[in-house]
């Protein structure tokens, strides 16, 4: 999709700080961070959430959470992390291209909001 921020950023368009990219995923630093590592880990085909993700490819969402512990493992988060996947504005999601957030780095409170 050409208006896509995501898909500018899967597609080197837009420049964003790569940490993770093979021919189906890439993982880059959130430019507003809510921990000390806040990664988001998004398929390079465009899918507005994870059920459309879910429903067109399961194996892709599946490789997104293997990607996410490869993200979390590399940024030495041994002691815990969080995977958070939004659906939807009342969820917070901002940006309609699935995306799933790896958040650690600092002791996550429960509940989150």
């Amino acid at each position: 999709m050409s208006d896509c921020l995501f898909c500018g950023i899967a597609a080197g368009e837009i420049p964003a700080e790569i940490v993770y990219s093979d021919g189906a995923i890439v993982a880059f630093r959130d430019l507003n961070p809510q921990a000390p590592t806040h990664v988001l880990v998004i398929p390079r085909e465009h899918h507005v959430d994870a059920a459309h993700l879910a429903a067109a490819n399961p194996a892709l969402l599946g490789r997104l959470a293997g990607v996410a512990a490869e993200v979390a493992e590399s940024d030495g988060l041994g002691g815990g992390y969080r995977l958070v996947l939004n659906s939807g504005a009342d969820a917070g999601q901002t940006v309609n291209h699935v995306h799933l957030h790896v958040l650690g780095g600092r002791h996550l409170s429960w509940p989150p909001g």
